[in-house]
């Protein structure tokens, strides 16, 4: 499926949905809580006692490889008074400690130990598990739901099919980086599956790619941005955006993924991993310039996304008319947003 031009004109997304207490409770509900958000490499749970631990627009959840070599997902929340029980990231560890009130958890997510609860009445451990999170992996990706909506396969639509041809078991992950804005999730992602903020927010970049055969289509679960790369330029010229907030670019030899995750309706974090096909010590500074040149592109992105957040929490801005040659992107993500939340 293929989005077309419209044949009207299709109008940006009312500025106070992206700003509104009320839209940013039911995005939780209805498009974070029900969707497959990416976690990580698999990698990075390979061996027992692995954890990897995230947190979903502020749910914290994690993903752990058990001693009888089942991954298993589970709410990062202690069952007695809700502290956090791993810090985000990845680690190794037995048991599973509360660093509150030292309740321990085995790795099948049993309560194996309430210290000093005492016994009038006693707790009985099989009342008080860890609560499940689904997870699924998709070539080499760890992904995690807390309620899904459907199976990982769904949700990616034609993705498979895109990336068929792309080697992405040969890749290794090899950095990670999270950067931080005080802007709106979507006011980014509107960012990201367009390219005609380029010639004025990436000079570099522009001069990098011939820009005239920039290219956006929407599919099935996916929009897809190409443009002929120049000599130098670290990107192969595609770049991916997928429902509901997760990319993914090819480089030379390599790929990075992200995860827009919203922490309020005024803030975002986006979480990076970049994959290499070349881990040796020759190709540090190849990698180092992939990594570094990604970083820097979207720092441009995040000034202008934190400018034209504050017009939208202002009331200084009506919405504003769509490009059909350049963002149908936009166009796309703006109609699912509007489906899910049902405005």
């Amino acid at each position: 499926m293929t989005l077309d031009t419209p044949s009207v004109q299709y109008l940006n997304l009312d500025p106070s949905l992206y700003v509104r207490e009320d839209i940013w409770r039911e995005e939780r509900r209805r498009i974070f809580g029900r969707t497959w958000q990416f976690m990580g490499p698999v990698s990075a749970v390979a061996e027992a006692g692995q954890y990897l631990a995230i947190d979903i627009a502020c749910i914290p959840v994690f993903a752990i490889r058990g001693r009888d070599g089942v991954l298993r997902g589970f709410r990062n929340v202690c069952r007695h008074r809700g502290a956090k029980l791993l810090a985000d990231g990845t680690g190794q560890c037995g048991l599973i400690v509360c660093p509150y009130h030292k309740w321990s958890f085995a790795d099948t997510g049993r309560l194996v130990q309430a210290p000093w609860y005492g016994k009038d009445p006693a707790i009985i451990p099989e009342d008080w598990p860890l609560q499940d999170v689904a997870l699924a992996e998709w070539r080499g990706l760890l992904f995690a739901a807390l309620d899904p909506a459907m199976p990982l396969l769904d949700q990616l639509g034609d993705l498979p099919g895109e990336l068929a041809d792309e080697p992405m078991e040969c890749y290794t992950a090899t950095d990670s980086a999270t950067v931080s804005f005080d802007a709106n999730w979507k006011v980014y992602t509107d960012n990201f599956v367009e390219g005609y903020h380029i010639p004025g927010t990436h000079p570099s970049f522009y001069a990098a790619i011939d820009f005239e055969a920039f290219e956006t289509t929407a599919h099935r679960g996916y929009v897809r941005m190409t443009a002929p790369p120049r000599d130098g330029l670290f990107y192969r010229g595609k770049w991916l955006w997928m429902w509901p907030n997760w990319t993914l670019s090819l480089f030379d030899g390599g790929m990075n993924v992200s995860r827009i995750n919203p922490t309020s309706p005024h803030h975002t974090d986006q979480h990076y991993h970049f994959f290499f096909a070349d881990t040796s010590e020759a190709a540090t500074e190849a990698r180092a310039k992939s990594v570094n040149g990604t970083l820097a592109v979207v720092r441009e992105d995040y000034q202008v996304c934190v400018e034209t957040h504050r017009n939208y929490a202002a009331g200084a801005y009506t919405s504003g008319p769509l490009s059909g040659r350049h963002e149908k992107g936009v166009q796309y993500f703006q109609e699912r947003i509007a489906a899910a939340l049902g405005v």
